[in-house]
């Protein structure tokens, strides 16, 4: 019995270290720190460069014009030449620059922001004019017949574009890529021009004809645009309260006046977190 007693005593004793050294799966829980993120929360500020290409429709630009400068004419109204599409598109690409500032809440690696984006791009679109004529139209009322010929400008220069927009990111290690979306706004000069040239005939002997010309224009500086951004991006923390940022825009401009028009920027900059 006394042997007995004693190898069960024995055994007692190195029971703890058998639960912990050759049965890990009798070991007690153990407390896991939570985990940590870089930090993102907080407001932000910084400056960027980048390159932008622009593009622009004008291929209804020249309707309105025409259509005023047509006004008081029976050949607008018999033949429509204020549908006639004069110009084509333009394109141009240009450094820009510009700044921005944010706010960022944080959930964790979940990242919600907003950000205000402010970029100046020295672009020039000017149109490509096709001339349309001479086209000889129907005769007016049985009484006359046309001779019309109408050429056209138009341009669009020094564009200041902004955005406000809707960020979501999701932190990876010091990276936090992100896309956003929002409302885009800009300021651009604005100018286009037609010029009509209707030679007017009878349309029975004697035949005698007649020359009319007629013009208009349209032209703002400052024009305000408005439309939608969309993109994505990277940032990346490299102090506690510096980041540098890659990323890509697009902005689309409702027409106005009678133009379509777009924006691809492609930047880099580099912030300040507070």
């Amino acid at each position: 019995m006394r042997r007995v007693f004693c190898a069960l005593l024995v055994l007692g004793l190195a029971s703890p270290a058998l639960a912990d050294d050759d049965y890990p799966f009798l070991r007690e829980g153990k407390t896991v720190g939570p985990a940590t993120f870089t930090r993102w929360s907080g407001f932000y500020l910084g400056g960027q460069l980048g390159y932008t290409n622009g593009n622009a429709d004008f291929s209804e630009a020249t309707g309105p014009v025409v259509a005023y400068a047509l006004r008081q004419s029976t050949l607008e109204a018999d033949f429509s030449p204020s549908t006639w599409q004069l110009l084509r598109t333009a394109n141009q690409s240009a450094p820009s620059y510009g700044g921005f500032v944010g706010y960022n809440t944080q959930w964790q690696d979940l990242v919600l922001g907003i950000e205000a984006n402010l970029n100046h791009a020295p672009l020039t679109l000017t149109a490509q004019s096709t001339p349309i004529g001479p086209l000889i139209t129907a005769p007016d009322t049985l009484k006359y017949t046309h001779t019309v010929t109408i050429d056209g400008s138009g341009s669009m220069t020094n564009f200041d574009f902004a955005t406000l927009r809707a960020r979501a990111g999701y932190v990876a290690g010091n990276f936090l890529p992100y896309g956003f979306a929002g409302i885009a706004f800009g300021l651009a000069n604005v100018s286009v021009a037609a010029n009509i040239h209707d030679v007017q005939c009878t349309s029975v002997a004697p035949i005698t004809c007649a020359p009319y010309n007629f013009s208009g224009s349209y032209g703002r500086n400052m024009e305000v645009l408005y439309g939608l951004a969309v993109g994505a991006g990277v940032d990346v923390m490299v102090t506690p309260n510096i980041f540098l940022r890659g990323e890509f825009e697009w902005d689309e401009f409702n027409p106005k006046p009678s133009i379509m028009m777009s924006l691809a920027t492609g930047r880099v900059g580099a912030g300040f977190k507070f």
